[in-house]
Formats: structure tokens, sequence, C-alpha cells
């Protein structure tokens, strides 16, 4: 009756995650990507953090699936050999205040299930980052970086192992319910349909968008009618940071921190700027804005060796002034439709929450159709 048991939109990792999550059940799963490969938009533009679940409210499903998502990539990168180091970080106050806003972030990650944060001195932060400049420091050993297309190529790979399909240049351009054959899956530019049982909203950027074409428009997955851009300068010279530094965070993201992949490159951002169209060109005039960021931690920093390397878009479903939206995962309580699982808002901590999400996921098809 159907053409596949189960459709997921969107090849990023959390797609490939639910994909991965999915067919290790035993359910026929198809992937459609509209790139050429996987991966292409938020999920290789980004920091390639693993947090810690230290920022978001708690109860919040932010919270709930990053401590519990740092857990089962910790595990999976063991097990299947993903390139990735605990490196851990620290956050930086300059001041009283900040001190005290440092001492609320502590509050709310152990109220999240996060217990092993440290308050340091100016001293001591001092002694395990000696350039560093700061009042006191919050110190997350659990913190770590990843490999992220490793990580994407061994889900894509273990889910394919597991009989799920990934088709790339495969745009979808409508979604529709069908009283029959549960979804119907319309190609973009392509005569053909695909018919399924469930559906899996995983687009992110172009998920609440999507979903408007199933004829309902759901008020907590709005379009936003701008694209949050974060920019990342890399630094030529060498690194003298042995953990990733962070600012404290502002209503838009994390701050201009300071990360570094695994070969010890290290790079600083994401910014945020808000723009009208996606646009993933660096801009070179970002740069006094970041060295003066930069400065306040790092007081050595050359602005010379700073140079623009990539940009990323959010995959955000609150506006320009709003505080971040939690993850929005919609459900048949939500639209309706029973099989149909909506991925909104997907955006940091996606990459560390991703495979918590994918059981998640699988939760919420057990509990909406008893798949």
């Amino acid at each position: 009756m159907f053409d596949v048991e189960c459709v997921v939109i969107g090849a990023g990792v959390v797609g490939l995650a639910t994909a991965y999550a999915l067919s290790k059940q035993g359910v026929e799963v198809m992937v459609l990507e509209q790139h050429d490969n996987i991966g292409v938009e938020s999920s290789s533009r980004n920091s390639e953090v693993i947090h810690a679940g230290i920022y978001y409210p708690q109860d919040s499903l932010k919270a709930q699936l990053c401590v519990q998502g740092k857990k089962l990539l910790y595990q999976f990168c063991q097990q299947h050999h993903i390139p990735h180091q605990a490196i851990g970080k620290l956050i930086i106050a300059q001041n009283d205040a900040e001190l005290e806003q440092l001492k609320q972030l502590k509050h709310n990650a152990h109220a999240c299930g996060v217990d092993d944060l440290q308050l340091l001195s100016a001293a001591a932060a001092q002694e395990i980052e000696p350039q560093i400049r700061c009042a006191a420091a919050l110190y997350s050993p659990s913190t770590g970086i990843i490999d992220s297309h490793s990580l994407m190529l061994s889900l894509q790979g273990l889910s394919e192992q597991q009989g799920a399909q990934i088709v790339f240049r495969t745009p979808v351009s409508a979604l529709r319910p069908h009283a029959e054959k549960g979804f119907e899956v319309h190609i973009k530019e392509q005569d053909f349909s695909l018919h399924c049982r469930y559906l899996i909203n995983a687009a992110g950027l172009w998920a609440p968008k999507l979903s408007t074409t199933l004829g309902t428009v759901d008020e907590a997955a709005p379009i936003i009618d701008e694209y949050c851009k974060g920019q990342y300068f890399s630094y030529q010279g060498k690194n003298p940071f042995n953990h990733l530094i962070y600012p404290l965070p502002n209503e838009a993201g994390l701050g201009i921190h300071s990360s570094q992949d695994l070969g010890g490159q290290l790079r600083f951002g994401p910014d945020v700027q808000w723009v009208p169209h996606l646009d993933y060109d660096p801009d070179p005039n970002r740069l006094d804005d970041f060295y003066a960021t930069i400065r306040n931690y790092w007081p050595a920093v050359q602005k010379d060796r700073l140079q623009p390397d990539f940009c990323g878009i959010r995959a955000k479903i609150s506006p320009r002034g709003q505080p971040a939206a939690d993850f929005y995962i919609a459900t048949a309580a939500a639209h309706g439709y029973s099989g149909l699982i909506q991925l909104f808002g997907i955006e940091s901590p996606g990459l560390t929450a991703c495979l918590a999400i994918g059981e998640y996921v699988h939760k919420q098809l057990l509990n909406d159709t008893q798949i």
C-alpha cells in the first residue's frame, strides 16, 4: 500500500540520527535530501562542540535532550571510533555582575542534571589557561569537540546497513495527508510523489515553511522572515588554549567563543547577524567587532592573524529580540496527523542532542501510532 513505511526529510545530523534510530527498530526508512551530500547546511557549519547542558531552562527539551544526548554521543563515538575529545571549557566572567550570572548558570545546570561544573577564581582559571583575562570562570569538564562529518558518515552507513535508503538531489516541495496512504510527499520539479505511513519533517531551516503545505499553520513554529547568521574567524598562529573559552551567552547565541578542531586549529565565533536572505559568505567587515570581543578575554590576540572563515545559519523559530525558543517537536497532539513528527527550531545544541532526538522521535511515534 505504501511506497515506503517512513520518509525522513533532511539528511542533516538530526535526520540521519532519526533514520538510524528508526531503522535500528526495524522501520523501513527513506531519507530525502535536496542537496547532493549529507549535512550540507547547519550540520556542517557550526562549532562542532559537544555541549554539557548548562544554559537551557530546566524541564525544557533542550536541557533534557542535550544532557541525554551528550551521554549517548560520547558512547557512540567510542563504540564507532568517531574522532572526538572531551576538551572541557571555561565560561568567563569579567566582573561581579557576571560572576553572579556564572553562579546562576551553575545552579541551573545542576537542576538540569549537570553536576560536574566547578566555579574557579581568576587565579585558578589562569593556572589552567594562562593567557585569559577574567574575574572568575565556570569550568565544564564534560564539554567536548567532535568531527561532525565523521559522525554523519557513521550514522549514514549504519542506517544503510539497517536497511535505510538515503536519496540525494530530491527536494521536497509539498506534503499532503492521504486518506488511505498516510502521507503524500511531492518531489519538487519532478512528476512523482511518494506515499508513506510515517513522515518525519527534519528539514532544518526549511521545516516550518514545508509544514505549511499540509494546509495548516502551526503558530508555535512561525516562519521567521529573517535568518540568524553566525560567522567564524580562524586564527593564523599557535593556539594558546587547552580548553574552549566562552563569554557569557547573549539572547541569540552563546557569544563569540574560542573553539578548535581536533587538529588544534583555533577559530572564533559565531557572532549574530540578522539577514534577509540565506547568505553563507563571510564578511571581512566584522573583524573589528570580533577583535574587540575576543580581547575582553584574550588580551594578547593579534588582529592581523584573524581571517574570515565560514558562516552558518541557525534554525531559529524565535524572531530577532526574543529569547531563544525551545526545541519544538510537534506530534499528532499539536497538528492532528497521526504518524507525522515535525522538528522545528533544532539549533544548538542539536548536534549534541541528535541521538537523543532520534530516540525521542521513535518514542513519540510509538505513543502516536503504536508503530
